[in-house]
């Protein structure tokens, strides 16, 4: 089994903020997050039977779509779930040859499918379901946050985000460091009360979810907007824990 690396406090927790108010569920993020690392640092991500009955293959984001409230108050809630890079990473431990491990730089959790055997016991250990696997390969594969993207210093700063953060249409997505409190991600997360997601598990997923906001609390306190999140947050978990 693999130990887990000591935090450094000084250094980077990067991750994404995404907003439940914002996204549209239009799958832009998930179709350029396939587009850009099929030809990345993830290798070919397979389509399986695409013209078939049954089509499948490795995508890095999936979205969902819930309806949420009942009669006029109901609304649709498009939830985009990919790997969360937790604090203290489940997939990371039980990995019997040390393929999954997390970066003490930034936190990002990653693959080495060099060493990866295809046991999928991450993909059993994960609770939200974020680990692919690749029949073809035969191995294991999962969000990067674009590694090849947001370091590679031949694009100009402004590109330096996530494939999915640069696609979305309604700038639902955010990325950059938890650790600062004055980026972006730490201040949606301070206004809007970003919560993450299955806490009591323990495992500190690094990435929030916005809450989405109803019209009759829009002017009430942020500590309400986030107990109304939160009761949607629970109910998307006991959907994916199914």
């Amino acid at each position: 089994m693999t130990s887990l690396p000591t935090p450094d406090p000084a250094a980077k927790k990067l991750g994404l903020v995404i907003d439940l108010d914002t996204c549209v569920g239009c799958h832009a993020c998930a179709v350029n997050c396939k587009e850009w690392n099929t030809g990345g640092h993830a290798a070919p991500l397979p389509d399986y039977d695409p013209y078939g009955k049954e089509p499948d293959g490795v995508w890095f984001n999936r979205i969902h779509s819930y309806e949420a409230g009942c009669g006029e108050a109901s609304r649709t809630v498009n939830f985009p779930r990919s790997c969360l890079h937790c604090e203290n990473p489940q997939c990371v431990t039980v990995c019997p040859t040390g393929a999954s491990y997390k970066r003490v730089e930034d936190g990002i959790v990653l693959v080495d499918m060099d060493k990866c055997i295809g046991c999928k016991l991450c993909s059993w250990a994960c609770p939200y379901g974020a680990r692919e696997f690749d029949e073809l390969a035969g191995v294991m594969k999962k969000c990067t946050l674009c590694i090849d993207r947001i370091y590679n210093e031949t694009l100009p700063a402004e590109e330096r985000e996530p494939a999915c953060v640069a696609t979305c249409p309604s700038r639902a997505r955010h990325f950059g460091d938890f650790n600062d409190p004055e980026s972006k991600v730490s201040k949606l997360v301070a206004q809007r009360g970003g919560v993450e997601l299955m806490p009591e598990l323990g495992y500190k997923p690094v990435n929030r979810y916005l809450p989405p906001r109803q019209a009759q609390i829009q002017t009430a306190p942020r500590e309400r907007a986030a107990e109304g999140g939160n009761k949607l947050l629970r109910l998307l978990d006991k959907v994916l824990s199914r």
